[in-house]
C-alpha cells in the first residue's frame, strides 16, 4: 500500500536554513516583527508540514495565475514580468525578494503590479490584508510604479478578488522604517514585543511556529500591560 501523504511530505520538505542579519524580505516585514526576530534567531524551529502544504499549493495557484495572464487569450494585456528579482539597498542591510507580476494594458501603455495571495474563503475579505498592501507598496516604491492590485486566490474554487492600491509615499517610508527597527533588534539582540498579539492579530500567531516560545517568553497578562 503506498502512503501518498507520506511521498508529498518528502517531496515537500526543506532543510532548514539560516537567515543571515543584514539580509530582509519583503514578503515578511507586513507580519510579526518578534516572529520575523525568531526566525534569524532560531531557524532550526521545524515547520507545520500542513503549513508547508498550504505554502506549495500557493505557488500552484501563482503558477495558475501566470498562465492566465500570459495567456493569448488575454490579448488586451501583456505580461512584462513574472517573479521579478527585487534588491534594494537601506543604509547598511539590503530589502531582497521577488515581485510576482507585471503587466502592460496595451490600450494605454499603463503599467500594473500584482501581487498574488491564494486564500481559504474569499468571501471573508472585504479589503485586502495590511501586510500585502505593505508589501506592495515596497515595490511600487523601489520601481517607481503607481499602480498596484492586491489579487486573491480562492484556493476552493478560483474565484477572485481585486483590490487596487494606489501609492503611498507615507506608507513606503514607514515599511522602510520597520525594517530599520527589525534590523537594529537583531544586530542589539533586543527581542521585539509580541506585535501580533498587541495589536489583535492574533491569526498571525495561530500558524506561526515559534507561539509557544512567544508566550513564554512574554506571557499574556505581561503583553496586555504592554497594550494599556
Amino acid at each position: 500500500m503506498i502512503d501518498f501523504d507520506e511521498l508529498v511530505d518528502n517531496y515537500l520538505k526543506r532543510e532548514s536554513k539560516k537567515k543571515t542579519i543584514g539580509r530582509y524580505y519583503p514578503s515578511e516585514i507586513g507580519g510579526c516583527l518578534r516572529k520575523i526576530w525568531y526566525s534569524y534567531k532560531f531557524p532550526e524551529e521545524e515547520k507545520d508540514k500542513d503549513l508547508i502544504k498550504i505554502f506549495a499549493l500557493g505557488d500552484m495557484i501563482h503558477d495558475f495565475v501566470v498562465k492566465v495572464l500570459e495567456s493569448d487569450k488575454n490579448a488586451h494585456i501583456d505580461s512584462i514580468g513574472v517573479e521579478i528579482p527585487f534588491t534594494r539597498e537601506v543604509e547598511d542591510f539590503i530589502i531582497s525578494g521577488r515581485i510576482d507580476n507585471l503587466i502592460l494594458f496595451k490600450e494605454d501603455s499603463k503599467k500594473l503590479l500584482i501581487e498574488v495571495k491564494s486564500i481559504k474563503n474569499i468571501n471573508s475579505l472585504d479589503d485586502a490584508k495590511p501586510e500585502h498592501k505593505m508589501q506592495l507598496q515596497l515595490y511600487m516604491n523601489s520601481l517607481d510604479i503607481k499602480n498596484g492590485v492586491v489579487l486573491y486566490i480562492d484556493k476552493q474554487n478560483l474565484k477572485s478578488k481585486v483590490f487596487p492600491l494606489a501609492y503611498d509615499e507615507e506608507m513606503a517610508n514607514k515599511i522602510i522604517g520597520r525594517f530599520k527597527a527589525l534590523h537594529a533588534s537583531l544586530v542589539n539582540d533586543i527581542i521585539p514585543i509580541p506585535e501580533a498579539r498587541i495589536e489583535d492579530k492574533t491569526y498571525i500567531c495561530r500558524f506561526c511556529e515559534y507561539e509557544d516560545r512567544c508566550y513564554a517568553e512574554t506571557p499574556k497578562l505581561e503583553a496586555q500591560k504592554k497594550l494599556k
